[in-house]
């Protein structure tokens, strides 16, 4: 399963990327605040408006390392759930039909 570590890893390096840009623009909107340049309210629709956008920019980037993530493991074969659940079901009729044959040879 060291590919779902690695993938856990990947997906933690994202979040944490995010939080540390969230608290950045904390940072620099009390910066901004502290200097004058911006009023607390000014500062407040700042950081709103920021981590909106942060968030919706988060949910993309989701989506793509998801879509990357497919495309690689593709690319090195790895099957797909809904292809595991057919092989899954065609071993099951197959063990069957087996297990019928062997049932009428010993009749």
């Amino acid at each position: 399963m060291d590919n779902n570590n690695w993938l856990k890893q990947l997906m933690m390096l994202g979040v944490g990327t995010t939080s540390l840009v969230a608290e950045k623009i904390r940072e620099a909107s009390d910066e901004l605040v502290k200097d004058g340049k911006l009023n607390p309210e000014q500062a407040k629709v700042f950081v709103d408006d920021m981590m909106q956008q942060l968030k919706s920019e988060q949910g993309n980037w989701e989506t793509q390392m998801q879509r990357q993530i497919r495309n690689v493991m593709q690319d090195l074969g790895v099957p797909r759930q809904s292809e595991m659940d057919e092989l899954r079901g065609r071993i099951d009729r197959l063990e069957r039909q087996i297990r019928d044959l062997e049932n009428k040879n010993w009749r």
